[in-house]
């Protein structure tokens, strides 16, 4: 009898609990053994107790080490802080880890499998920001100030390159911007080139391209590509460039893994604009949950739970509308589950 795994849930905002609850449904076919302890956070979480990330939710990541996560509402301006970045920067979440793998063939581009690793914690996301005042303009100048460190950059290209040899990556590239900003992510590159020569070097090829030829290249060849390890705000660009090349958001996940615990999340978001109409297309949460039980070494479950993502696509061309069919996220739940539970 497999053991009992604690694990936070956080169903999130807008179209979240419809997701999270076909995800669910999903593992429970799977007979997974995550014990949820259910939490909330953004918007539902500033609704229901005025924080959009409440101690007891922090308590409970605290206390499993291991969540999964629907999206959460940020508002675009003002308001409150990002309850996703403040999760990172809470666990120390370093690692952004966010395949691209293409499911369902024929698109503009075919048989994609990519992996982008992000650095989640420094450059510019550290938040350090404010306006300068001209004359009567209170916000006649912006400023913000980047912060990457060595020991940051060493933890993450680590992570990025033991993760290449346990998943057989022949080749890793460091996206850098190094001719221009040559202290900020300079830093990034140095460590990267050192750390290959001392510890990995022939456990795969290493590759080093600038930013933006980088974005060039990925739609030009993307198939040049095997892994891509970068800093966070070209992460966050470049991995939303990837999912473009596998059908959109909707078929990304994503994790975010730390040395004390991993969260692992739909990487769209709350698309409010649909909550609540049945409309929207759990994949991404359903891969993320794949990875969870990668993380928890539930390899032989993950697999089976990818088979059958694949074949609810593929063979029973049971899709959402933004796939171009017209199944609702309860049918879609429905036809994976008679997909996990007959084979």
């Amino acid at each position: 009898m497999t053991t009992e795994i604690p694990a936070t849930l956080i169903p999130g905002d807008g179209i979240g609990p419809e997701i999270v609850d076909a995800t669910l449904a999903a593992l429970d076919a799977l007979k997974a053994p995550f014990v949820w302890d259910r939490q909330i956070a953004g918007l539902e979480g500033v609704k229901t107790v005025g924080d959009p990330l409440p101690q007891a939710t922090l308590d409970s990541i605290r206390r499993t080490r291991l969540a999964l996560k629907g999206p959460l509402e940020t508002p675009s301006s003002g308001g409150y802080r990002s309850s996703n970045v403040r999760l990172r920067e809470e666990f120390k979440l370093y690692a952004n880890l966010r395949p691209a793998l293409t499911i369902i063939p024929g698109g503009r581009f075919d048989k994609i499998d990519l992996v982008v690793v992000r650095e989640n914690l420094e450059g510019l996301y550290i938040g350090h920001e404010h306006f300068v005042q001209i004359d009567d303009d209170p916000h006649a100048v912006a400023m913000a100030t980047g912060i990457n460190t060595r020991a940051g950059s060493r933890r993450l290209l680590e992570f990025a390159f033991e993760h290449a040899v346990a998943t057989g990556r022949k080749k890793v590239t460091i996206v850098h911007k190094a001719n221009i900003m040559k202290a900020l992510t300079g830093i990034f590159l140095e460590t990267g080139l050192d750390l290959y020569e001392r510890k990995y070097k022939g456990r795969f090829q290493l590759d080093t391209v600038i930013i933006d030829a980088c974005a060039m290249k990925l739609v030009l060849n993307p198939w040049q590509f095997d892994m891509l390890v970068t800093t966070n705000l070209f992460g966050d660009i470049l991995s939303d460039l990837v999912a473009g090349l596998v059908g959109g958001l909707g078929m990304a996940p994503g994790a975010n893994i730390g040395a004390n615990a991993a969260i692992f999340e739909a990487v769209h978001g709350s698309a409010p604009d649909i909550a609540g109409q049945n409309k929207a297309n759990p994949t991404a949460l359903l891969l993320a949950a794949a990875m969870m039980l990668d993380h928890v070494k539930l390899i032989d479950l993950a697999t089976r739970l990818r088979r059958a993502i694949d074949a609810t696509l593929n063979i029973d061309k049971v899709r959402t509308g933004d796939l171009g069919g017209s199944a609702t996220t309860q049918a879609f739940a429905k036809a994976l589950v008679s997909r996990i539970t007959n084979g």
